[in-house]
């Protein structure tokens, strides 16, 4: 039975993804590591070793589910590693399982999607700061495991903790799909770009008759736009994505595995799951454009689509992590953009004067808190919600609002079929009343992660982060020599604009900085400093060094831990 404070279906998928341990999949063929991360890492024998599928998010996690394993058959050699797609759930934990050497001599292939490098390492890097600051509330990091706190995310248990790695791929599969035998097996690749990642694949093992449809189709309703924020993925790709893979294999597939959840037998069930997931895809995508086009605006299209009749939904297909409500938002901001079309909402008042408006509105705030208390004991949360929460905006020391739209919260996270709908609403109500868990498990990226990410893009993220103040007269222009990797970025200063380019241009440099792009990243991440290399020899300083330090310190940090459900 599920507790009162848990949504019955949500407790059942969140009682599934906690099964956890070692899983033979296909006789001593194929075996499946689930239950200790987000994800599921996938392990094939091939005639000479393993190949290994989507290594966790740790390299730690990763490391001790491949221990499971050789403890159970022996030690064989790692012979690829395959990376379905472009998150770090997926890849992070590489170097748990083989080493930069053994790639570097070829001894492992790492396989993965045309485009993966590039979008591995730089998807969270321009908006990273805010993206790991609303994923804390979506994956319930500071909430404890508990019936009122974080019991599931609805795709998977919860993100480990350890360390996030990377490795580039040595070959990739492009937009026409391939055929590669790995190990002495046959696999059978098609694209699936632009669906649940910009780069992504899905393959058919012939010998063992094993689908693994990554993340495309899961057990779960997935995300167009996910709660942590994302470029918008694209739902009619992605359903005929699905539908390739059912009209190319449907007939020949026995077992479906993924690289979240658990794997579906028998060919009856997979045709039907893969039926019933490009079905659901394909359902909010047309319906809501449908909807659209009759009027519709982002705000009203859930309950247009939860109205229709004969829904398709599919018992693998339901909202334990995306839902038809956002999904179909999602569709509509893919296509229209974020505003409705009603001139009123194109340039809204700021949130915290909209909310001292509503407040006088209702004649004051203690006549505001009243009709909130009295939607809550209605039992209407959404309203008493939105009542409680234009109160924390007008005055954020109003603790008798905080604590009643904490109660709020609270209610619709209870109820929410969706674990990252749940996760986010108690990990606001969390924050509302000061009881978040400070306890989070250590997280961080390797060096090789932070090496990996493309020297230009380092710099854009740094142009993101540029103060207004104290803006030079004149351009300015400052080179960066990294002798470590043979790179030069020109970076030109125009006002409060920025422009980092490769390469050297023929212009004069108001300061030329020569030192290694390892270094460079470390004094990037805070783990030193400009005076303290210099002081090393680890860096040349040329031209106006005043200016150099100057330009350096007018870059802000990001704030990690910026206010999210309070003014």
């Amino acid at each position: 039975m599920a507790p009162d404070t848990v949504n019955p279906r949500l407790w059942r998928q969140a009682r599934r993804n906690a099964q956890h341990g070692l899983f033979e999949v296909v006789p001593d063929a194929i075996w499946q590591v689930r239950g200790y991360d987000l994800s599921v890492m996938t392990i094939i024998r091939g005639s000479t070793g393993l190949i290994i599928v989507d290594p966790l998010t740790s390299e730690e996690s990763a490391a001790a589910g491949l221990a499971l394993l050789r403890d159970r058959i022996g030690n064989l050699p790692v012979k690829a590693v395959l990376f379905s797609h472009s998150h770090a759930d997926h890849f992070g934990g590489v170097g748990g399982v083989i080493s930069r050497q053994q790639v570097e001599s070829g001894e492992v292939r790492v396989i993965a999607p045309h485009g993966f490098a590039r979008e591995a390492v730089s998807e969270n890097v321009l908006a990273g700061a805010a993206m790991n600051r609303r994923a804390e509330y979506m994956f319930g990091m500071r909430l404890s495991a508990s019936p009122t706190g974080q019991v599931d995310t609805g795709l998977g248990p919860r993100v480990a903790g350890g360390t996030t790695g990377y490795m580039n791929p040595t070959e990739t599969v492009g937009e026409e799909g391939a055929t590669l035998e790995i190990d002495g097996l046959t696999f059978e690749f098609i694209d699936a770009a632009e669906t649940e990642a910009p780069a992504e694949f899905l393959f058919y093992i012939p010998r063992y008759r094993t689908l693994h449809t990554t993340e495309v189709a899961t057990k779960t309703f997935h995300n167009f736009l996910t709660l942590r924020g994302a470029q918008v993925r694209d739902a009619l790709r992605w359903s005929q994505v699905i539908d390739a893979a059912l009209q190319r294999w449907g007939h020949q597939a026995d077992l479906a595995i993924a690289s979240h959840g658990w794997p579906t037998f028998g060919g009856d069930q997979v045709r039907s799951y893969l039926a019933g997931h490009r079905d659901m895809y394909r359902f909010v995508h047309d319906r809501t454009l449908g909807a659209a086009n009759m009027g519709a605006t982002i705000q009203e299209l859930p309950a247009a689509l939860e109205t229709v009749s004969n829904l398709p939904i599919d018992p693998s297909v339901r909202g334990y992590y995306g839902t038809v409500n956002h999904n179909a938002k999602a569709v509509y901001q893919r296509y229209f953009g974020w505003w409705d079309g009603v001139p009123a909402n194109y340039d809204p008042l700021p949130p915290e004067e909209q909310a001292r408006g509503y407040v006088a509105l209702a004649g004051g705030p203690v006549r505001l808190l009243e009709a909130a208390r009295q939607a809550q004991s209605a039992g209407n949360y959404r309203w008493a919600a939105e009542l409680a929460n234009h109160l924390v905006f007008a005055d954020s020391d109003n603790i008798e609002a905080k604590h009643l739209l904490a109660d709020a919260y609270e209610q619709l996270g209870f109820q929410a079929e969706s674990g990252a709908w749940r996760n986010y609403y108690l990990g606001a109500a969390a924050t509302l009343r000061g009881e978040e868990a400070n306890n989070l498990p250590m997280r961080s990226q390797s060096a090789d992660y932070f090496a990996a990410i493309p020297t230009i893009d380092l710099f854009n993220a740094m142009a993101t982060r540029l103060a207004s103040n104290d803006v030079p007269v004149t351009p300015q222009t400052f080179r960066f020599v990294f002798t470590d990797t043979q790179e030069t970025v020109t970076v030109e200063r125009r006002g409060v604009v920025e422009i980092p380019r490769l390469g050297a241009d023929e212009r004069p440099a108001t300061a030329t900085v020569r030192m290694t792009r390892l270094a460079f990243g470390a004094m990037l991440m805070g783990r030193l400093r400009m005076a303290d290399l210099a002081a090393a020899g680890q860096v040349q300083l040329e031209g106006d060094i005043a200016a150099l330090q100057a330009w350096m310190a007018s870059h802000r940090p990001p704030n990690p831990a910026f206010n999210v459900v309070t003014p």
